[in-house]
Order: C-alpha cells, then sequence, then structure tokens
C-alpha cells in the first residue's frame, strides 16, 4: 500500500521523519558509546600485559618453562587487546561515520520533500482563492445585469420620460447583460481548470511527494537493520582471532615442563666443586711443616702440579689475575669451567630470548594471515609476507650466534701441558722466572690453616693440598672464595676457602692489610710469568 491523500496530515507525517532521524542519531550516539567502552578495555589490557612484562633484571625468568609460558599469556593477552581495538576501529568506520554521513543526507532529501508538499498546497489554496474572486465578480455582474434591467423597465413604462432617457436605460441594461455573460464564461472556464489542478494535486502531486517520503522512511528503516546487523558482525569477526589468543594461551600452558624448570635449578646453583671425600683420623703428632710426600701425588697431580716458572703453554689464568690484565673473548675462557659453563649458558639463554620473541611475532603474524584469507574484507593476506621473511632471516641468525655459545662436552677441561714438567727445585727458585720482579718480597704469615679435603691445583695460581695438612696463611679470604697460603719457603698460591680450617695469630695484620710496593703496583694476586700466553 502507498500513502495517499488519506495520509495528508503533513504535521503529523514531519513529527514522525524527524522523530525516525533523531532515533538514527541516538542510535549512532549509542555505537559511538560502545566503542569507547572497547577501546578503554583494550588500553587497560594491554597496561596490564606491559606492567607484567618482564623486567631487564629478571632475565633468568626466561630459563624456566613456567616463566615462559606467563610471558606468552602476556603477549597473547596484548594480540588480544589489540582485537578490541579491531572492534572499535571496525565500529566508527563501518557504522558511526555511515550513518553521520547517512543522516546529512536524509535531513535534506527530507526537507526537500515536505518543501514540496507545503508549495504544492499553497498553490492549490492560491487556485481556489483565485476560483472563489471569479465566482463573486459573476455574482455581481448578474445582480448588476438584474438592477439595470429593472430600471430600464421602470422608465419604459413611464410616460413622462423621454424616448431618449429610456434608450440610454435599455443600452446600460444591455451592457450589464453582456458582461454578466462574459463573467459566467470565465468563471465556467476558471472552474474546469481548477477542478483539473485539484484532482491532479490530491490524486498525482501529492501522493507522489507521501511516496518519496515513505521510501525515504522505509530506506531509514532498512538503513538501521543493516546497522545493528554490522554491529554484531564487527564483533562476530574478531572471535577466530580471540579463539587463537586463547590457543597460544593454552599451548603455552601445555608447554610447562616441571622436570625440565628443576634440572635448571640444579645447574644454576652447582657449585662446580667435588662433594669432599670421608673425613679421616688426624694425627696430631706428626710436624707442623711436613712437605708432601712423593707419594701422594699421582700421575696426574706431578702433570699439573709443575714449575710455577716453567713454560708451560697457553693455561687459562684463573681466578687470581685482575680484570685489566686479560682481554676477555666472547667464549668466556678466562673463566674457570663451572662459571664458564653457567655464563655461557645464560649467553644462550639471552639469545634464546630474543628467538621466542621474533617467534611470538611471527605466530602472531601467521594468525592474522589465517583470518586475512578466510575473510579478504579484513586485509591483503600478502601484506604480511615480507615481515615474515625478515623474521624468519632474524631466527636463523640468532640461532646461529646461539650455536657460537654452544659447548661441547669435555671442553671445559684444561689441555695437559706438551711438556713434561718436573716439581720446582729450591735453587730454580732463585732464577727470576716466577715474576718479573726478582725482588718480589714475601708476604708474613698471619696464621695456619689445616687442608680438610684435598685439592688437586691444576691452574696457574693454585696450590695442591692433601688432607690433613697443615700450612701457612699469608692472605685471608677477599671475599671471593680463596685463601691464601704457603707450603715453604718456595711454594705458595690459593685453594678455595672452603676446603681449609683457618687458625689467625692474634697479632696477625687485619683483614685488609696494605700488601709491600712490589705487590701493590702489580695487584695482590700473582702475576702471569713471563712464558705463559694469555688467551
Amino acid at each position: 500500500s502507498q500513502w495517499g491523500p488519506e495520509t495528508d496530515q503533513f504535521d503529523n507525517l514531519e513529527k514522525h521523519t524527524q522523530w525516525g532521524i533523531d532515533f538514527v542519531e541516538k542510535y549512532t550516539k549509542f555505537v559511538k558509546e560502545r566503542t569507547e567502552i572497547e577501546l578503554n578495555y583494550a588500553r587497560q589490557i594491554r597496561n596490564l600485559s606491559k606492567k607484567y612484562q618482564p623486567k631487564k633484571k629478571e632475565e633468568d625468568e626466561n630459563k624456566y618453562t613456567w616463566c615462559r609460558a606467563f610471558h606468552s599469556t602476556l603477549n597473547e593477552l596484548n594480540d588480544y587487546a589489540g582485537q578490541h581495538e579491531v572492534i572499535g576501529e571496525n565500529m566508527t568506520s563501518q557504522i558511526i561515520a555511515e550513518l553521520t554521513r547517512y543522516a546529512q543526507e536524509i535531513k535534506t532529501e527530507r526537507k526537500a520533500h515536505f518543501h514540496d508538499g507545503r508549495k504544492a498546497q499553497q498553490q492549490i489554496e492560491a487556485n481556489w482563492k483565485q476560483l472563489e474572486l471569479c465566482k463573486r465578480k459573476f455574482e455581481r455582474d448578474c445582480k448588476e445585469a438584474d438592477r439595470a434591467q429593472q430600471y430600464f423597465e421602470k422608465l419604459d413604462a413611464d410616460i413622462n420620460v423621454t424616448k431618449a432617457d429610456v434608450e440610454k436605460a435599455r443600452q446600460q441594461a444591455q451592457m450589464r447583460h453582456q458582461m454578466a455573460s462574459d463573467s459566467k464564461n470565465e468563471y465556467s472556464s476558471y472552474l474546469q481548470k481548477f477542478n483539473q489542478e485539484q484532482n491532479e494535486h490530491y490524486y498525482t502531486i501529492i501522493p507522489n511527494i507521501f511516496q518519496k517520503i515513505q521510501a525515504m522512511e522505509e530506506k531509514r528503516i532498512e538503513r538501521m537493520g543493516e546497522s545493528l546487523k554490522t554491529f554484531a558482525e564487527v564483533d562476530r569477526q574478531i572471535l577466530p582471532i580471540i579463539g587463537k589468543c586463547l590457543d597460544g594461551i593454552t599451548q603455552a600452558a601445555e608447554s610447562i615442563e616441571p622436570k625440565n624448570d628443576s634440572s635448571q635449578v640444579i645447574e644454576s646453583y652447582k657449585s662446580g666443586f667435588e662433594p669432599p671425600g670421608d673425613v679421616e683420623f688426624e694425627d696430631y703428632g706428626q710436624a707442623m711443616k711436613r712437605t708432601v710426600s712423593e707419594t701422594s701425588l699421582t700421575n696426574s697431580r706431578s702433570d699439573s702440579k709443575a714449575d710455577r716458572s716453567s713454560k708451560g703453554k697457553s693455561k687459562t689464568l684463573w681466578p687470581f689475575i685482575k680484570k685489566n690484565k686479560v682481554t676477555h673473548t666472547g667464549d668466556f675462557s678466562h673463566l674457570p669451567p663451572e662459571q664458564r659453563r653457567k655464563k655461557l649458558q645464560a649467553k644462550i639463554d639471552d639469545i634464546n630470548k630474543d628467538i621466542q620473541k621474533e617467534m611470538d611475532q611471527r605466530d602472531a603474524l601467521t594468525k592474522m594471515k589465517e583470518v586475512y584469507i578466510k575473510n579478504p574484507q579484513m586485509g591483503d593476506p600478502n601484506s604480511v609476507d615480507p615481515r615474515l621473511a625478515e623474521i624468519a632471516h632474524n631466527i636463523e641468525k640468532l640461532q646461529a650466534e646461539a650455536q657460537k655459545f654452544e659447548v661441547p662436552d669435555g671442553s671445559y677441561t684444561e689441555e695437559p701441558s706438551s711438556e713434561v714438567q718436573s716439581k720446582v727445585q729450591p735453587e730454580t727458585a732463585e732464577s727470576g722466572d716466577e715474576f718479573d720482579d726478582a725482588d718480589e718480597e714475601i708476604l708474613p704469615t698471619i696464621g695456619t690453616c689445616k687442608a680438610l679435603y684435598p685439592f688437586e691445583g691444576v691452574n696457574e695460581g693454585t696450590i695442591s693440598v692433601t688432607e690433613g695438612e697443615l700450612l701457612y696463611v699469608i692472605e685471608e679470604d677477599k671475599g671471593d672464595g680463596w685463601t691464601r697460603v704457603r707450603r715453604n719457603e718456595e711454594e705458595e698460591g690459593y685453594v678455595p676457602s672452603s676446603y681449609v680450617e683457618v687458625f689467625l695469630d692474634s697479632n696477625a695484620k687485619p683483614l685488609g692489610f696494605t700488601p709491600p710496593a712490589s705487590l701493590r703496583s702489580h695487584g695482590s694476586r700473582p702475576r702471569p710469568s713471563r712464558h705463559t700466553h694469555v688467551n
């Protein structure tokens, strides 16, 4: 059915259509507020994810699967927040911008339709007034003709009136009749014209205008329906990606390996020293200054416990060289084996962390590409490829770098010297090979100590001791876990503090005493001999 003459209440239609436009604007405002909620929610989720991201000082966290799983969850949550931003952006472009533009269009169109309607109404009213004027003129002319006719007849019957006056009255009556006849024809003609116009007004012009207003109103209702559908679709489009984010969190949770993590703890905190052997009987009857018997030196010790001034090749000096004495290489070869292993592992963990970050980015982009493939209207799947290629290249570089720090088993042990080394003879100690300075002062003893466990001093600067052996202390532990001891005038070096029990002399110099000038110039640790090659 169409709106026609029966719907001729222009005022009511004007009110109804204005209310419809107001409703569109109210709905647009509603969607705007919804997008603000989405964007605020996304911002809060992003901030939460950022707040709990590990700090630089917490880099150790990356070693453990449960920490990595939580970090993955934070990254997925960041992507999750991004999807709520997509809702906001799409509702802004597909609903708010569209309806704002449409509301302006419909206002202009409505104004035009009602302007045409008012104009048509005014036209028919003007025509009606013109018809009324024609009718009244015809009525007046008829009355004047009657009056002229009666006056003529009156004069014609009066014998006292001259013939000339009667003739004049007759002509006047005749003229009035002619005028009345003309008015009648004019009125008749205009009436016919008006009836045609009135017919066209009520059956063509006004119905057409109403029809346009009706079409406009139906289109507005249809647009409301489309927008409501879009409102749901914009939300529905992100559900697959939200699902992938949640899948990522589930996968991260499933990647947790409790046994792996507990073994990492063991790796992190093991000391690198062998556990002590059985405690043996202590014989206090033996002399204080006893020397190590030849039988207590095993073959391996006779190899390693060498003349400190011998020309041994490429011995690693640890941990007694001041940092400025050794140029550190990237492989931490200046460190003791266990510490070196830990440093290398930490380096590998750092690189793995970077690899994980690149992989997380790759996963997020892959998800996006999958969604683009399924929903091309959301974006071009190929646009993601250059970034994916770049990430693959980065991962390859990082993996190659990590491989450089992988250390094969057994590489931590020192190469035995190719030359057969003999035990130092007292007379050779005078030769000056021990240090560059021949006039090196001998440090005073500050107490004695007893070796609780055997220790093979295979590295430069250390000294071998047998279990229960008594030695002089010449320098107390400075906080690095090593004590400097002397066996006799020729043999001195460092032993792990945990391997000896120290008895300080009451009149000994306090900890941190100033060493003699000759030692101060080179630091308080032994310097490498002239023939030692430092890596």
